[in-house]
């Protein structure tokens, strides 16, 4: 790894101190050129000497959105500019989405492993998208959930024989459209009695045992098609009318 120059950009003294003596151990071809505890002390800096290198606290003076902010007008003015980010924040998911979408080329929660030297080589070598093991842990184990979901879903398509008009009437009886609103969606050659037939259908199909003793309107058949995964809340999107 070839010689850069860092700015560190955190306000507490003790994790500073220690920030620093990380890099200074394990990382000797980093040149810390500066520190920075608030926006202002970091934007007199960049006027001074602009790094290869920006390691980015989220967190500055009780405020969550500050590091955030500074990722973006950072990442605006200096495109290619390296900023890897390195909190405390350890369970505001929401702040890591904001931050990458700011432009951060990584995320490095300050717990398990902490910085190492191959985060910063990563960062320094082009490479986007780096994450240390807490923060890994947690994609992947979202990313396991996701693909069950979705396996779920195509289980419960199959066993249930779910067709694509179907699926369309259920997701939009669950977004409240009438049935005379979904027969005049583009592309759905039903009129209203075919629906309400296909809904009788849908019934029978996802209530075989019947619901007790009492009947099974567009409400109970929808919240059914959530139970069984057919439907999926994060995809309730009507379609072009």
């Amino acid at each position: 790894m070839e010689k850069f120059k860092i700015i560190i950009v955190e306000d507490v003294p003790l994790e500073l101190k220690g920030t620093e003596g990380i890099i200074r151990n394990d990382i000797p071809e980093a040149d810390i050129i500066g520190t920075a505890d608030s926006e202002a002390a970091y934007w007199q800096l960049m006027k001074e000497d602009v790094p290869d290198l920006v390691l980015l606290d989220l967190g500055l003076g009780g405020s969550t959105t500050v590091g955030v902010e500074i990722c973006r007008h950072t990442r605006d003015a200096w495109p290619n500019m390296k900023i890897l980010i390195f909190t405390g924040e350890i369970l505001n998911e929401k702040l890591w989405v904001d931050v990458l979408d700011a432009g951060a080329d990584g995320i490095i929660l300050k717990s398990g492993e902490l910085l190492t030297r191959g985060d910063v080589r990563s960062v320094m070598e082009g490479k986007r998208l780096v994450f240390n093991q807490p923060i890994l842990q947690k994609i992947v184990e979202r990313f396991k959930s996701s693909v069950g979901r979705q396996l779920a879903r195509q289980e419960a398509f199959v066993h249930y024989e779910i067709d694509e008009y179907d699926e369309r009437l259920l997701r939009h009886l669950a977004l409240g459209y009438t049935k005379e609103q979904i027969a005049g969606l583009r592309g759905m050659p039903f009129g209203v009695k075919s629906l309400e037939k296909r809904q009788n259908e849908l019934i029978q199909k996802l209530f075989p045992d019947g619901n007790g003793r009492s009947s099974v309107n567009a409400t109970r058949l929808v919240v059914r098609a959530f139970e069984l995964r057919i439907l999926d809340v994060d995809s309730l999107e009507p379609d072009d009318e």
